[in-house]
């Protein structure tokens, strides 16, 4: 494991669009212009805490989500089998419309924000999260988003999670405040030619891509491909306008 310790970490509970409520861990470390990083479904292992040492050195404070397995390890198959217990929070196969916790992520954006006095907060999803990068473009708080390798929904014949109107308001806050990123391996089965050209139409001039030759799945982690993380990391100096 790389040489990695948060600076704090903290619960933070917020209301899902069910009328519930979730609570997770969000371990916070660096200084700068915030940024908030969601796990994808492996888990927290050795490769996203080396991509949080890489945005911290870079200059940006990260909040990192934990919301499913243990921290610290990768356990891809019994997290698979734990998303049956955070169902009510986000369903891997939902059409033409967002999982509960999209409100939640909304809530902790605003929060980060406000805690850092911030003119607003970066975003990074992957994997599962990774459309929820792209509807938080809709919030004030939200200045810049990333989508990595986005999955949802399995088996998409052209689907998205997001409703027509989850649509256009992201598109709109894209437009105000310029494009989101979303990237991919050209070959992810995860990724289908299917989805990932169903995103490019939804949001069009506002949605900036990238694709890496290849067939594996996660660009900032598992998989990390530098390209991929160095066109993450000037994005992110253009929202926040770092020299």
């Amino acid at each position: 494991m790389p040489d990695w310790s948060a600076d704090r970490v903290f619960p933070f509970t917020a209301p899902l669009s069910t009328g519930q409520s979730a609570t997770h861990d969000i371990h916070v470390k660096g200084d700068g212009p915030p940024i908030i990083l969601v796990q994808e479904l492996p888990g927290i292992g050795e490769e996203t805490l080396a991509l949080v040492n890489r945005l911290c050195a870079s200059g940006f404070r990260v909040y990192l989500v934990h919301f499913l397995g243990p921290f610290g390890r990768k356990t891809m198959v019994r997290n698979t089998l734990r998303m049956l217990c955070v169902r009510r929070e986000i369903n891997m196969f939902l059409r033409n419309r967002q999982s509960p916790f999209a409100d939640w992520l909304r809530a902790l954006a605003r929060h980060v924000r406000d805690q850092e006095n911030a003119k607003g907060v970066g975003v990074i999803g992957m994997c599962l999260t990774g459309h929820f990068a792209l509807t938080l473009m809709a919030d004030e708080a939200v200045l810049g988003s990333v989508a990595s390798q986005p999955a949802l929904p399995v088996r998409s014949k052209g689907d998205l999670q997001m409703s027509e109107q989850d649509i256009a308001q992201a598109r709109a806050g894209m437009a105000d405040k310029g494009p989101a990123l979303a990237m991919r391996f050209t070959d992810d089965k995860l990724v289908p030619d299917a989805l990932f050209s169903a995103l490019k139409r939804a949001f069009g001039e506002h949605l900036e891509t990238l694709e890496i030759d290849g067939s594996d799945h996660s660009l900032l982690t598992i998989d990390f491909r530098q390209p991929a993380y160095d066109r993450v990391e000037a994005y992110f100096h253009e929202r926040f306008a770092l020299s």
